[in-house]
């Protein structure tokens, strides 16, 4: 693809010029409280064709669409589930995704090749005011390059897309720094396609039951064969340049695994790890050779996942061969978090307690 000149828009300038560029048919990126998104107005099948180009996206990957307060849900969806109507009121605009029947109007460029669509209205002062002012339904992938980690800043962004898209909107760092949960309407009984900020305990607090994709279950990729239903489910995402193995066990049998197995790196070592493995792990081993990522303490989830697709750039940015992550419980955020990081370690999950 030629290369474009692309605008950097700092966080104090108007809207107005990135609005009508998403109306004219440009790709522009632009915060959300989950991660940044790549534009483009989702009815607009070549300019929705340029995310993908952009991306370096599988077009069988189905894209979300995004939406502002006020937004005629009609424009884009067939019909609105009951349950659908219950999620929205308790949780838009917020991390919630849901998967309804498209309108025809929404070309398959959009869904994947569905006969559905993803919907949800993200809560970034940013994203509302931008989508309000192109008054367009927008579809929006993650601003990165396919597979890479996703960003939750704009300098993220522009690491990966410089040169390919109109403009990135500066709103700052990313609040919750994970992409959106994304739940199936269209059955009987709706169905958790990808965790997220809003965990399947507060999806089954305001409707009740709540099934769980197999794939997601197990924290690994469907079928090649297979087509997906929601962003994420099928192609190698999140992961950074080097290896990532996840230990799973006490911080002292982590630490024990990584005093055994550091001398067989043959580049640089990184670690993923929460603050209390970090501090056994000081204790017992010299660090100074480690690029160590802290993710916070594991009773602050929300900072864990906040720092999560930052500290797997770093790994790339500090040139690390070998990684070892701390595998995390698998439940509330945390169900959230592993599900990228099994995905980032190609689903590599070694047990290193003693076994009795």
């Amino acid at each position: 693809m030629s290369k474009i000149d692309t605008r950097w828009i700092r966080e104090d300038e108007p809207l107005l010029d990135a609005a009508l560029a998403l109306r004219a048919g440009q790709l522009v990126a632009f915060p959300t409280e989950t991660v940044y998104g790549l534009g483009a107005d989702a009815l607009n099948e070549d300019a929705v064709r340029a995310i993908y180009t952009a991306k370096g996206r599988p077009s069988d990957n189905p894209l979300i669409v995004h939406v502002y307060p006020g937004f005629d849900l009609e424009r884009v969806v067939r019909q609105v589930p009951v349950k659908a109507q219950k999620l929205m009121d308790a949780f838009w605009p917020g991390p919630l995704t849901l998967i309804m029947p498209r309108r025809e109007n929404v070309p398959y460029a959009t869904t994947g090749g569905l006969e559905t669509v993803g919907v949800r209205m993200p809560s970034h002062p940013k994203a509302m005011e931008l989508l309000r002012l192109a008054d367009v339904p927008v579809a929006a992938p993650s601003a990165n390059r396919s597979g890479r980690p996703s960003p939750t800043t704009a300098a993220h962004v522009w690491e990966d897309m410089q040169g390919r898209i109109y403009g990135i909107v500066d709103g700052g760092p990313c609040t919750v720094g994970l992409e959106s949960t994304i739940i199936d309407m269209t059955g009987d009984v709706p169905m958790l396609l990808r965790p997220g900020g809003i965990t399947l305990e507060m999806l089954r607090s305001v409707i009740g039951e709540v099934a769980v994709e197999p794939s997601v279950a197990k924290g690994l990729a469907i079928s090649k064969e297979e087509h997906p239903r929601a962003p994420g489910m099928k192609y190698r995402h999140y992961a950074p340049k080097g290896s990532l193995v996840l230990l799973r066990g006490s911080d002292a049998s982590k630490t024990r695994y990584l005093k055994a197995h550091l001398p067989e790196v043959q580049g640089k070592a990184g670690v993923l790890a929460s603050s209390e493995w970090i501090r056994q792990m000081q204790q017992v081993l010299d660090v100074s050779e480690l690029h160590i990522e802290d993710l916070g303490s594991r009773t602050q989830p929300d900072t864990m996942a906040r720092r999560l697709f930052g500290a797997l750039r770093s790994f790339d940015e500090n040139g690390c061969t070998d990684i070892f992550g701390e595998a995390l419980q698998e439940d509330g955020l945390f169900m959230a978090m592993m599900n990228r990081m099994r995905r980032a370690a190609a689903g590599v999950i070694l047990p290193v307690d003693p076994v009795e």
